[in-house]
């Protein structure tokens, strides 16, 4: 299928959920807000994108203190059917129809996929609680929302591999968000919105196809830029403090380096026509 007629039934399944997405969005709206609809695709489909994904040692490893996944944005390497779901989230229905639902006007979708595209987790492999970079590649537009569609099918909660918000900071329990075969997660981004993926403790791959929107504001007129900023988990007090002080010294980077030292490779870098 291509992106077109993918987004025309993603649109149809977001329309007719609609006004319990608007709820559920903004009963949550006080801290991070956010939405999840499952089924987003006949099951066939989804399959068929999740077993479109290719090998770990296909894709890039990010390992640190901070994150340990595999990413790819460079979607002409893969199959094209992963290329087509990423931008059908970024058909102008589709953007203009969460836009709604998240009351934010004029959302505008990231052809780079700047932090974007795909990613898998394995065993053992985990995102710390953080803080998405405040911006986009060239620091011109606020990033507002985080889109990510699930595709592992009998993926468990207790395999591990889930979305978790923060909205009441480290200290206080986390919302877990199953990362569910088919389920498509959208949470706001902004100052405060920390959060994280449980370390995975199943032999297996969550896969997980990600979008980001952004805006020519921000949603908090408190927001302020920010590099991604990253803590390390409750019981991991070390890594928190390593963590804050890898943040601040990055931080203090960008000040005098308003674009950074080097550029962030994980973009779609697209061949001019």
């Amino acid at each position: 299928m291509n992106r077109i007629e993918l987004a025309t039934l993603i649109f149809d399944r977001l329309v007719s959920e609609k006004e319990k997405l608007k709820t559920e969005f903004q009963n949550s709206d006080s801290g991070i807000g956010y939405f999840f609809l499952d089924d987003l695709l006949p099951n066939d489909i989804a399959l068929q994108i999740h077993d479109a994904f290719p090998k770990t040692e296909q894709m890039v490893l990010k390992k640190s203190l901070r994150e340990d996944k595999y990413v790819a944005a460079q979607m002409n390497l893969y199959n094209p059917l992963l290329e087509e779901i990423i931008y059908a989230f970024q058909d102008k229905r589709i953007v203009e129809v969460i836009g709604e639902i998240c009351n934010i006007e004029n959302p505008i979708p990231d052809d780079n996929l700047y932090a974007g595209g795909i990613s898998m987790m394995g065993k053992k492999q985990f995102l710390n609680p953080h803080l998405d970079n405040s911006h986009d590649k060239d620091r011109n537009l606020w990033r507002v929302l985080n889109l990510l569609y699930y595709v592992t099918p009998n993926w468990e909660e207790t395999n591990g591999g889930n979305l978790e918000l923060w909205p009441n900071g480290l200290k206080n329990k986390q919302i877990t968000i199953h990362s569910k075969f088919n389920r498509l997660a959208v949470m706001e981004t902004h100052n405060n919105a920390l959060h994280s993926v449980s370390p995975v403790t199943y032999n297996g791959y969550r896969r997980c196809v990600s979008n980001y929107y952004f805006s020519k504001s921000p949603l908090n007129d408190s927001d302020r830029f920010h590099v991604t900023s990253f803590r390390g988990r409750p019981e991991n007090k070390l890594s928190d403090l390593i963590l804050q002080l890898d943040t601040f010294l990055r931080m203090t980077l960008r000040k005098i380096f308003k674009k950074g030292i080097k550029e962030n490779p994980h973009v779609y870098k697209k061949e001019k026509p």
